[in-house]
């Protein structure tokens, strides 16, 4: 049964990665995991009429697969818990209405993949269900629609700003996990909290997410009683290019050195090379599709035997940046591992 370290770290007993989908369009699969994805849309369109319908089919088709994967039918899942960017969680909701499932909606911007994930396997260690349904999703469009500019404005970048991925990860927990090899479960989850430091640059959101990224990373080897070398990998979420040596920095003032072992998932899922991705990648689809689909995929083949994967995710609305507010920030922290 889950059981808390301190007060901020869950510790899991027997939660498994059932069956997991990530799918993306067709920028993310010119990157470098395209390999690693369940399903690549050749049109950010997705085959519908506007881009908010695109970024439910991105969550209903990783959700679909996940199912498919784990060999499991709807009916078989008593909760989904997912969330996204969009006004009033439109996205999910939508998504959960197509399902017609027990629906837990929640938010933490970018980082909102893994308070999912950590939701998710609090319901199935604790058995109040046998198996649950988590994802997220985001799309380009819809993000620059609600945050910044419609994409059709054009308007110019500075190299600090985000490229929203479009894409949508989903996984199946349950205590269960079929037979053999490969077994992925979530080991812990270490919850964040909100830290702001006075950032107010909405395209720089690296630089409100960092400190939050540190504190929590911070806080996780603390309470874990670890430290980076424990990990074969560590991820942030949605830091990027920019913000990864900044966060070594931060995290060092916290007594912690990450070593080589330490990306982030802005980064490994564009290539630098790739016209017009900035800072890397972020949206709440971002740590989800490198997660349940890269990442889950090495720990499975037996290349990493331990993940832990530090999603960030920028708290400011468009209403709250326009009146001058700073940033506010939080990083949720999950644990991965293989079990031979």
């Amino acid at each position: 049964m889950a059981r808390s370290l301190g007060r901020y770290t869950w510790q899991f007993d027997r939660v498994f990665l059932v069956g997991e989908a990530a799918v993306v369009g067709p920028k993310e699969g010119e990157g470098p995991l395209r390999d690693d994805y369940d399903g690549i849309f050749s049109c950010p369109y997705a085959g519908q009429p506007n881009w908010e319908k695109a970024e439910q089919s991105f969550l209903r088709d990783a959700c679909e697969k996940a199912l498919e994967k784990a060999g499991k039918a709807k009916e078989e899942v008593g909760l989904f818990v997912a969330g996204d960017l969009m006004n009033q969680l439109t996205t999910s909701s939508f998504v959960a209405r197509s399902l017609s499932l027990p629906y837990l909606g929640v938010f933490s911007a970018c980082a909102t993949m893994a308070e999912a994930l950590a939701v998710a396997a609090l319901a199935v260690d604790s058995e109040a269900e046998s198996l649950v349904m988590t994802g997220t999703a985001s799309h380009n469009a819809t993000a620059e629609r609600q945050y910044r500019y419609p994409t059709e404005y054009g308007a110019q970048k500075a190299d600090t700003a985000p490229c929203t991925v479009s894409g949508g990860g989903a996984a199946l927990l349950g205590r269960d996990s079929p037979g053999g090899a490969g077994r992925v479960r979530v080991a812990a989850a270490t919850l964040g909290k909100v830290v702001d430091l006075g950032a107010k640059d909405p395209l720089n959101m690296a630089t409100a997410m960092v400190p939050a990224a540190a504190d929590t990373l911070a806080v996780h080897f603390s309470e874990m009683k670890r430290d980076p070398s424990d990990y074969d990998l560590i991820v942030t979420g949605d830091l990027g290019f920019h913000g990864m040596p900044v966060l070594r920095d931060w995290i060092r003032r916290h007594g912690y050195d990450l070593g080589d072992r330490y990306s982030d998932c802005g980064a490994l899922i564009y290539s630098p090379t790739q016209p017009e991705v900035f800072n890397g990648g972020s949206g709440s689809a971002c740590c989800a599709v490198v997660t349940f689909g890269h990442l889950v995929r090495r720990l499975r083949r037996g290349e990493l035997r331990r993940v832990l994967v530090a999603a960030t995710g920028s708290l400011h609305s468009t209403v709250s940046a326009r009146q001058g507010e700073t940033i506010p920030a939080i990083c949720h922290a999950v644990v991965l591992e293989r079990e031979t």
